[in-house]
Protein backbone atom coordinates (compact mmCIF):
# COMPACT_ATOMS: atom_id res chain seq x y z
CA UNK A 1 0.00 0.00 0.00
CA UNK A 2 1.63 3.67 -0.99
CA UNK A 3 0.69 5.93 1.93
CA UNK A 4 -0.41 9.34 0.81
CA UNK A 5 -3.49 11.47 0.97
CA UNK A 6 -5.99 9.08 -0.98
CA UNK A 7 -5.36 6.86 2.64
CA UNK A 8 -7.71 7.18 5.51
CA UNK A 9 -6.80 5.84 9.25
CA UNK A 10 -7.48 5.11 12.24
CA UNK A 11 -5.57 4.62 15.48
CA UNK A 12 -7.27 3.54 18.77
CA UNK A 13 -5.35 4.79 21.79
CA UNK A 14 -3.92 7.48 19.57
CA UNK A 15 -3.66 10.11 22.19
CA UNK A 16 -0.11 9.31 23.56
CA UNK A 17 2.38 6.51 23.64
CA UNK A 18 2.46 3.95 20.61
CA UNK A 19 -0.69 5.47 19.42
CA UNK A 20 0.53 9.05 18.98
CA UNK A 21 3.73 8.21 17.63
CA UNK A 22 1.67 5.92 15.04
CA UNK A 23 -0.72 8.65 14.10
CA UNK A 24 2.22 11.18 13.46
CA UNK A 25 4.07 8.61 11.17
CA UNK A 26 1.18 7.93 9.06
CA UNK A 27 0.12 12.25 8.76
CA UNK A 28 3.47 12.67 7.61
CA UNK A 29 3.29 10.60 4.99
CA UNK A 30 -0.28 12.49 3.96
CA UNK A 31 -2.56 9.73 4.92
CA UNK A 32 -5.84 11.76 6.70
CA UNK A 33 -5.99 10.24 10.42
CA UNK A 34 -8.56 9.71 13.10
CA UNK A 35 -7.76 9.72 16.63
CA UNK A 36 -10.10 7.27 18.78
CA UNK A 37 -9.05 7.70 22.25
CA UNK A 38 -11.14 8.14 26.24
CA UNK A 39 -7.79 11.08 26.60
CA UNK A 40 -9.86 14.17 25.00
CA UNK A 41 -7.58 16.80 25.60
CA UNK A 42 -4.39 15.31 24.73
CA UNK A 43 -6.35 13.44 21.71
CA UNK A 44 -7.54 17.17 20.33
CA UNK A 45 -4.33 18.62 20.33
CA UNK A 46 -2.70 15.33 18.64
CA UNK A 47 -5.43 16.01 16.25
CA UNK A 48 -4.98 19.53 15.56
CA UNK A 49 -1.12 19.50 15.25
CA UNK A 50 -1.45 16.53 12.47
CA UNK A 51 -4.32 17.90 10.53
CA UNK A 52 -6.55 15.02 11.47
CA UNK A 53 -9.82 14.10 13.30
CA UNK A 54 -10.32 13.23 17.52
CA UNK A 55 -13.04 11.09 17.79
CA UNK A 56 -14.01 10.17 22.03
CA UNK A 57 -14.18 6.80 21.97
CA UNK A 58 -14.65 3.80 24.54
CA UNK A 59 -13.27 0.48 22.40
CA UNK A 60 -15.54 -1.59 24.81
CA UNK A 61 -18.49 0.26 23.89
CA UNK A 62 -20.59 -1.02 20.68
CA UNK A 63 -22.09 2.60 20.68
CA UNK A 64 -19.28 4.81 21.12
CA UNK A 65 -17.69 2.62 18.50
CA UNK A 66 -20.02 3.30 15.57
CA UNK A 67 -20.71 7.04 16.79
CA UNK A 68 -16.44 7.18 16.49
CA UNK A 69 -16.84 5.60 12.91
CA UNK A 70 -19.47 7.77 11.90
CA UNK A 71 -17.42 11.31 12.84
CA UNK A 72 -14.50 9.83 11.54
CA UNK A 73 -15.80 7.99 7.92
CA UNK A 74 -18.10 11.38 7.59
CA UNK A 75 -14.64 13.39 7.88
CA UNK A 76 -11.82 11.53 5.86
CA UNK A 77 -13.79 8.40 4.20
CA UNK A 78 -13.77 4.70 5.31
CA UNK A 79 -10.52 3.60 6.68
CA UNK A 80 -7.77 1.43 4.34
CA UNK A 81 -5.54 1.32 7.29
CA UNK A 82 -6.63 0.85 11.48
CA UNK A 83 -4.01 0.67 14.11
CA UNK A 84 -5.21 -1.08 17.56
CA UNK A 85 -3.29 0.42 20.29
CA UNK A 86 -5.95 0.69 22.78
CA UNK A 87 -4.87 -1.19 26.15
CA UNK A 88 -4.28 -1.44 29.65
CA UNK A 89 -1.66 -3.17 32.07
CA UNK A 90 -3.09 -5.29 35.09
CA UNK A 91 -0.80 -6.40 37.63
CA UNK A 92 -1.87 -8.84 39.79
CA UNK A 93 -1.16 -12.33 40.89
CA UNK A 94 -4.21 -15.09 40.54
CA UNK A 95 -3.40 -15.96 44.08
CA UNK A 96 -1.38 -14.42 46.55
CA UNK A 97 -0.87 -15.08 50.33
CA UNK A 98 -0.17 -11.90 52.19
CA UNK A 99 3.58 -11.93 54.38
CA UNK A 100 2.04 -10.55 56.99
CA UNK A 101 -1.65 -12.06 57.89
CA UNK A 102 -1.53 -15.08 55.76
CA UNK A 103 -4.39 -14.08 54.17
CA UNK A 104 -5.05 -15.36 50.93
CA UNK A 105 -6.47 -12.82 48.12
CA UNK A 106 -7.84 -14.26 44.89
CA UNK A 107 -7.04 -11.55 41.73
CA UNK A 108 -10.70 -10.01 41.30
CA UNK A 109 -12.87 -11.20 38.85
CA UNK A 110 -14.07 -7.53 37.56
CA UNK A 111 -10.17 -6.41 36.57
CA UNK A 112 -9.63 -9.43 34.79
CA UNK A 113 -12.71 -9.07 32.49
CA UNK A 114 -12.42 -5.30 31.73
CA UNK A 115 -8.47 -5.89 30.74
CA UNK A 116 -9.78 -8.66 28.29
CA UNK A 117 -12.59 -6.25 27.49
CA UNK A 118 -10.51 -3.31 26.18
CA UNK A 119 -7.33 -5.02 25.54
CA UNK A 120 -8.92 -8.22 23.41
CA UNK A 121 -12.54 -7.41 22.63
CA UNK A 122 -12.03 -3.97 21.88
CA UNK A 123 -9.62 -5.00 19.47
CA UNK A 124 -11.85 -7.40 17.92
CA UNK A 125 -14.50 -5.09 17.67
CA UNK A 126 -12.20 -2.47 15.95
CA UNK A 127 -11.64 -5.10 13.71
CA UNK A 128 -14.66 -6.48 13.18
CA UNK A 129 -16.66 -3.00 12.06
CA UNK A 130 -13.24 -1.69 10.54
CA UNK A 131 -12.90 -4.81 7.78
CA UNK A 132 -16.56 -4.75 7.10
CA UNK A 133 -16.67 -1.16 5.62
CA UNK A 134 -13.27 -2.23 4.02
CA UNK A 135 -15.10 -4.65 1.90
CA UNK A 136 -16.94 -1.94 0.37
CA UNK A 137 -14.07 0.07 -1.06
CA UNK A 138 -12.45 -0.90 -5.29
CA UNK A 139 -9.03 -2.28 -4.63
CA UNK A 140 -6.23 -0.54 -4.57
CA UNK A 141 -4.26 -2.64 -7.14
CA UNK A 142 -4.52 -5.24 -9.49
CA UNK A 143 -4.00 -7.53 -6.88
CA UNK A 144 -7.29 -6.71 -4.94
CA UNK A 145 -5.46 -4.60 -2.13
CA UNK A 146 -8.11 -2.73 -0.17
CA UNK A 147 -6.74 -2.68 3.35
CA UNK A 148 -4.56 -3.33 6.32
CA UNK A 149 -5.56 -4.05 10.47
CA UNK A 150 -2.37 -3.80 12.56
CA UNK A 151 -3.15 -4.59 16.04
CA UNK A 152 -0.81 -4.57 19.40
CA UNK A 153 -0.60 -7.32 21.67
CA UNK A 154 3.34 -7.64 23.81
CA UNK A 155 6.31 -10.01 24.05
CA UNK A 156 4.08 -10.83 27.68
CA UNK A 157 1.66 -12.74 24.72
CA UNK A 158 4.42 -15.40 24.41
CA UNK A 159 6.27 -14.82 27.61
CA UNK A 160 4.36 -13.28 30.39
CA UNK A 161 5.47 -12.66 33.85
CA UNK A 162 3.99 -13.30 37.38
CA UNK A 163 1.74 -11.01 38.04
CA UNK A 164 0.40 -10.48 34.11
CA UNK A 165 -1.98 -13.65 33.88
CA UNK A 166 -5.33 -11.05 32.43
CA UNK A 167 -2.60 -9.09 30.32
CA UNK A 168 -0.99 -11.77 28.99
CA UNK A 169 -4.10 -13.63 28.46
CA UNK A 170 -5.48 -10.36 26.62
CA UNK A 171 -2.64 -10.23 24.80
CA UNK A 172 -1.98 -13.62 23.47
CA UNK A 173 -5.78 -13.48 22.37
CA UNK A 174 -4.71 -10.45 20.12
CA UNK A 175 -2.07 -12.55 18.90
CA UNK A 176 -4.41 -15.49 18.40
CA UNK A 177 -6.46 -13.89 16.16
CA UNK A 178 -3.86 -12.73 13.96
CA UNK A 179 -3.89 -15.35 11.56
CA UNK A 180 -7.92 -16.83 11.59
CA UNK A 181 -8.95 -12.99 10.97
CA UNK A 182 -6.29 -12.77 8.11
CA UNK A 183 -7.28 -16.31 5.99
CA UNK A 184 -10.87 -14.52 7.15
CA UNK A 185 -9.67 -11.57 4.90
CA UNK A 186 -7.66 -13.16 2.82
CA UNK A 187 -10.02 -13.06 -0.31
CA UNK A 188 -11.17 -9.44 0.13
CA UNK A 189 -7.48 -8.18 -0.06
CA UNK A 190 -7.47 -7.05 3.56
CA UNK A 191 -4.10 -7.59 5.58
CA UNK A 192 -4.52 -8.25 9.57
CA UNK A 193 -0.73 -8.13 11.40
CA UNK A 194 0.13 -8.06 14.90
CA UNK A 195 3.24 -6.22 16.46
CA UNK A 196 4.37 -7.73 19.71
CA UNK A 197 6.77 -4.41 21.38
CA UNK A 198 9.04 -5.01 24.39
CA UNK A 199 9.96 -2.27 26.75
CA UNK A 200 9.08 0.41 25.24
CA UNK A 201 9.08 4.16 26.76
CA UNK A 202 5.19 4.76 27.05
CA UNK A 203 3.45 6.98 29.73
CA UNK A 204 3.39 3.99 31.90
CA UNK A 205 6.61 4.01 32.30
CA UNK A 206 6.78 7.60 33.26
CA UNK A 207 5.82 6.55 36.85
CA UNK A 208 8.38 4.46 37.46
CA UNK A 209 11.53 5.76 39.63
CA UNK A 210 14.54 6.08 37.38
CA UNK A 211 16.46 3.26 38.56
CA UNK A 212 13.57 0.80 37.98
CA UNK A 213 13.67 2.56 34.43
CA UNK A 214 17.32 1.57 34.14
CA UNK A 215 17.45 -1.41 35.24
CA UNK A 216 14.42 -2.72 32.79
CA UNK A 217 16.71 -0.95 29.82
CA UNK A 218 19.25 -2.83 30.87
CA UNK A 219 17.70 -5.80 30.54
CA UNK A 220 17.21 -5.33 26.78
CA UNK A 221 20.23 -7.30 25.02
CA UNK A 222 20.66 -4.61 22.01
CA UNK A 223 20.37 -1.78 21.73
CA UNK A 224 20.17 -1.77 26.09
CA UNK A 225 17.29 0.90 26.34
CA UNK A 226 13.84 1.22 26.29
CA UNK A 227 12.35 1.10 22.88
CA UNK A 228 10.92 4.50 21.59
CA UNK A 229 7.31 4.88 20.10
CA UNK A 230 9.08 6.50 17.05
CA UNK A 231 10.54 2.89 16.56
CA UNK A 232 6.82 0.76 16.77
CA UNK A 233 5.83 4.02 14.33
CA UNK A 234 8.21 3.03 12.09
CA UNK A 235 7.01 -0.21 11.29
CA UNK A 236 3.52 0.32 11.40
CA UNK A 237 4.57 2.18 8.03
CA UNK A 238 7.00 -0.76 7.23
CA UNK A 239 3.90 -3.03 7.26
CA UNK A 240 1.20 -1.04 5.54
CA UNK A 241 4.01 -0.73 2.67
CA UNK A 242 4.96 -4.27 2.72
CA UNK A 243 1.85 -6.20 1.19
CA UNK A 244 3.48 -9.48 1.78
CA UNK A 245 2.89 -9.00 5.58
CA UNK A 246 0.38 -10.45 6.75
CA UNK A 247 -1.41 -13.24 9.47
CA UNK A 248 1.24 -13.17 11.90
CA UNK A 249 3.14 -11.21 14.77
CA UNK A 250 6.33 -9.51 14.92
CA UNK A 251 8.17 -9.07 17.73
CA UNK A 252 9.26 -5.68 17.94
CA UNK A 253 11.74 -6.36 21.31
CA UNK A 254 15.69 -5.78 20.87
CA UNK A 255 15.74 -9.65 21.67
CA UNK A 256 14.33 -9.18 25.41
CA UNK A 257 12.88 -12.58 26.70
CA UNK A 258 10.71 -11.59 29.82
CA UNK A 259 11.90 -13.42 33.03
CA UNK A 260 9.66 -15.08 35.62
CA UNK A 261 8.84 -11.90 37.57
Amino acid sequence: MKLDKSIAAIVTGGASGLGAASARQLAAKGVRVAIFDLQAVQGQALAAEIGGVFCEVDVTSEASVDAGLAKARAAHGIERVLVNCAGIATSRKIATRKRDSGEILMHDIASFQRTIAINLVGTFQMMAKSSVAMMTLDPLNAEGARGIMINTASVAAEDGQMGQVAYAASKGGVLAMTLPVARDLASQGIRVMTIMPGLFHTPMFDGLPEAAQKALADSVPFPSRLGKPEEYAALVQSICENDMLNGTGIRLDGAVRLGYR
